[in-house]
């Protein structure tokens, strides 16, 4: 009888601590939230997903930051209106994501420009190994859905084990939640 209280008191004991490694080793289960955010939308939604996943937060941004002039669509001469018009221009990104090879999941975020991915997000992902890791895209945007971008971010990187991306204009953490458990 002593011997099976020994027990129970021992496993009463570990088993918090035993759950709460699980729990920490589940939330850094090497997760990367990737995003580049013009205005801080994109942002907002980045720092959501990575409260929800326990995941790392990387700013992609540019070597030369925009400005409001650079960033009017309605100025055919705008460097985002230019980029966007260039399906090979790359924007110099201001830093590279050191250590990619410790994540296994990937979320790329980005505001919707002309019914794409900015170009910066092509300069992200063709200045890192995404090889082997899981890249779940994510959205922001004023009038487009998602479904155009990532599937030219799929055809454009077809090697790439790309998940169903999703538009985030809502940054609630419940709805959040739920589809990133959506996605396991």
């Amino acid at each position: 009888m002593k011997k099976i209280l020994l027990t129970f008191a021992a496993v009463a004991t570990l088993g918090p601590a035993a759950f709460a490694q699980q729990k920490t080793d589940m939330e850094s289960s090497k997760t990367l939230v990737a995003y580049f955010s013009a205005t801080g939308t994109t942002a907002a939604v980045a720092e959501t997903i990575a409260r929800v996943t326990g995941g790392e937060l990387f700013a992609i941004e540019p070597e030369e930051a925009y400005t409001s002039a650079d960033l009017n669509w309605n100025d055919r001469n705008s460097r985002s209106s230019v980029e966007m018009n260039d399906r090979n221009t790359r924007p110099a990104l201001k830093a590279l994501k050191e250590n990619m090879a410790g994540y296994t999941v990937v979320f790329i975020g980005y505001p919707i420009w002309w019914n794409e991915a900015p170009r910066i997000v092509n300069t992200f992902i063709e200045s890192h190994d995404l090889g082997g890791k899981t890249v779940i895209p994510f959205a922001t945007s004023g009038g487009s859905g998602v479904n155009n971008s990532v599937s030219v971010l799929k055809k454009t990187y077809p090697d790439i084990d790309w998940k169903e991306g999703r538009l985030l204009n809502v940054n609630s953490e419940s709805a959040i939640r739920k589809w990133v458990e959506s996605l396991k």
